[in-house]
């Protein structure tokens, strides 16, 4: 999916909640942006070991609480080409509008969630 960062950064990302397997690797030490607190670590491709993006290891409160997708796996889109992925069926392109809407419950105190909670 193509990405727009909550902090108006210029980069054009792409992004998934799925992380991906035998394609990347964890390169360099964790750094933290200067915008927020999250705890961010490079990903390299395995078969040229150029840096491809980022993963979000670790977001910051602020990050978790605001409106975001669950994607913590940021594709320069530079580096790397996007694809749609597609509904249970197999056939059509998944759309954000085409997701089930999601039980709103009004009685449900969300004051006590805990942050691990905000990621799912």
């Amino acid at each position: 999916m193509r990405a727009a960062l909550l902090a108006g950064s210029a980069p054009d990302l792409y992004s998934t909640d799925i992380p991906p397997t035998a394609t990347v690797d964890f390169i360099g030490s964790c750094y933290f942006t200067e915008i927020c607190k999250c705890k961010l670590k490079n990903i390299a491709c395995l078969k040229c070991g150029n840096v491809v993006g980022y993963h979000v290891i670790s977001p910051c409160k602020p990050c978790l609480l605001s409106c975001n997708n669950g994607h913590f796996w940021m594709f320069h889109s530079q580096a790397v080409f996007g694809i749609n992925r597609l509904d249970s069926s197999g056939v059509n392109v998944l759309l954000w509008g085409n997701l089930p809407d999601l039980e709103e419950n009004t009685d449900e105190d969300t004051s006590c969630i805990s942050e691990e909670e905000y990621i799912r």
